[in-house]
């Protein structure tokens, strides 16, 4: 009997796919060793493009509205129940299962149930570990263990602020010489800011490295399966908390027994909410009842060519209520806002930063934002040219509305019954008019219990 593997789970912060395996030009090298031994998935994408909605989703394989979590777990958002997360349904399979780093599915990360706690970033709590969480992994790899284990492992980077370009060591940190990030004009704030995110996702880079060195020293590299990806997009305007592939699109790297190997590359869209059933599909596990992603390892077999005929995405709180859905296939993306009042930008979802202090400056309050939209992705990747009012779309247009609400009908999306999506549990957001995520917060109304 083939001894199940150990699970290492390293997700990074805000970095989208904006790294060297994707043909940029920021500077991964760990992440470039990684792909060159396992799988790289170009066409990944989180469920949600925040950081609380997203993770809950990659750690249970459930969509944010089907598992509760709304919007922050640091603002009080927390799913409806711990129970479908891997930590507790892999530990009731038999394995060890520890966190070191981000979690931020919880507001006190230790209700989420895993067996071992070996770095925390929740301040809130002074008695949990706060020690280096790359070191604790290394420390936790190198012990005994007498079961499989699933260690999670979530880096702060690229999370801002970022640390300042050190160009004199490091020449594609040189601002003069920096691309911003797609769909941002040239411009020299820009630069430099994308100067600063290269310095952050170097020091992200170089945290896989210590690990996979370590993996590769202590001979758990072959028996181990390591899933390496973003929660969402970057942390500028225009990417994070927008239904775009700029704000969903993430890269994914998997390497390690169960096939994900050779320095492969698989084109067939997959979301992250497939990690999950990947891991009950290595681990011999039963899948939980509402996982609703797919194992990616039909795909590298060659039983399939492709998982899913549309993703879907989702958005219900960042720092403020901003209710949208999306459908996309390989062809189109159709995004639907359903806070219908409103037809400017929601600023406190857009980060405080240098970027947005640019396009602030040149209009993006008074920015009209479409109440739906319709992107033909192979002429317009970037999403720039709406579609949604022209007749010749007419067609692809009702076909993707009749998805998008097929899939809110099969989820039972809370939008369906009208009025504003709440949380189960208290919780506090900013209003949805004011212009930045560090003003003032209001409680959030909690839906009755069933």
């Amino acid at each position: 009997m083939t001894p199940r593997p150990n699970i290492l789970f390293m997700h990074s912060h805000n970095t989208g796919r904006m790294v060297q395996p994707f043909g940029h030009a920021v500077s991964t090298p760990n992440l470039q060793r990684l792909a060159r031994q396992g799988v790289l998935f170009r066409q990944a994408f989180a469920a949600a493009p925040t950081c609380s909605p997203s993770r809950a989703s990659f750690l249970t394989g459930m969509y944010p509205h089907c598992c509760g979590m709304l919007g922050l777990a640091h603002r009080g958002f927390a799913m409806d129940d711990d129970a479908p997360h891997l930590a507790r349904t892999l530990a009731a399979a038999g394995y060890l299962t520890a966190l070191a780093g981000v979690e931020h599915t919880a507001p006190d990360v230790r209700q989420v149930g895993y067996s071992r706690l070996l770095s925390t970033m929740d301040t809130n709590y002074p008695e949990l570990p706060q020690n280096d969480p790359v070191a604790a992994v290394v420390d936790f790899l190198a012990g005994k263990h007498a079961r499989p284990f699933f260690v999670s492992l979530g880096l702060n980077e690229t999370h801002r602020p970022f640390p300042p370009a050190d160009p004199a060591r490091f020449a594609d940190e040189d601002e003069r010489y920096c691309l911003p990030p797609p769909p941002f004009p040239d411009a020299p704030e820009l630069r430099r800011d994308l100067a600063d995110f290269k310095a952050s996702a170097r020091a992200m880079d170089a945290a896989y490295g210590t690990v996979l060195d370590a993996l590769d020293r202590l001979g758990l590299a072959d028996t181990t399966v390591v899933f390496c990806f973003s929660d969402h997009g970057l942390q500028f305007p225009r990417h994070m908390s927008n239904l775009t592939d700029a704000g969903l699109g993430v890269y994914l790297v998997v390497r390690g027994p169960g096939g994900f190997a050779g320095g492969r590359v698989v084109d067939a869209p997959v979301s992250l909410i497939d990690l999950a059933p990947t891991v009950y599909d290595l681990a011999g596990a039963a899948v939980p009842a509402g996982v609703q992603g797919t194992s990616l390892r039909p795909l590298l077999d060659g039983r399939v060519d492709g998982l899913h005929e549309t993703l879907f995405g989702e958005s219900n709180y960042h720092a403020a209520y901003e209710p949208m859905r999306s459908a996309r296939t390989r062809r189109y993306k159709y995004i639907r806002r359903f806070d219908d009042h409103r037809d400017r930008a929601v600023l406190p979802n857009i980060d405080d930063t240098p970027s947005k202090q640019f396009f602030l400056r040149h209009g993006l309050g008074e920015r009209k934002v479409p109440r739906e939209a319709l992107y033909d992705l192979v002429f317009d990747p970037c999403e720039l040219n709406n579609l949604a009012a022209d007749p010749e779309f007419a067609e692809p247009l009702a076909d993707m509305r009749g998805r998008l609400a097929a899939w809110m009908e099969a989820t039972a999306d809370p939008l369906l019954a009208g009025g504003p999506v709440l949380p189960r549990e208290p919780a506090v957001a900013n209003d949805a008019d004011g212009d930045s995520p560090n003003g003032p917060v209001l409680p959030v109304g909690v839906r009755p219990r069933s």
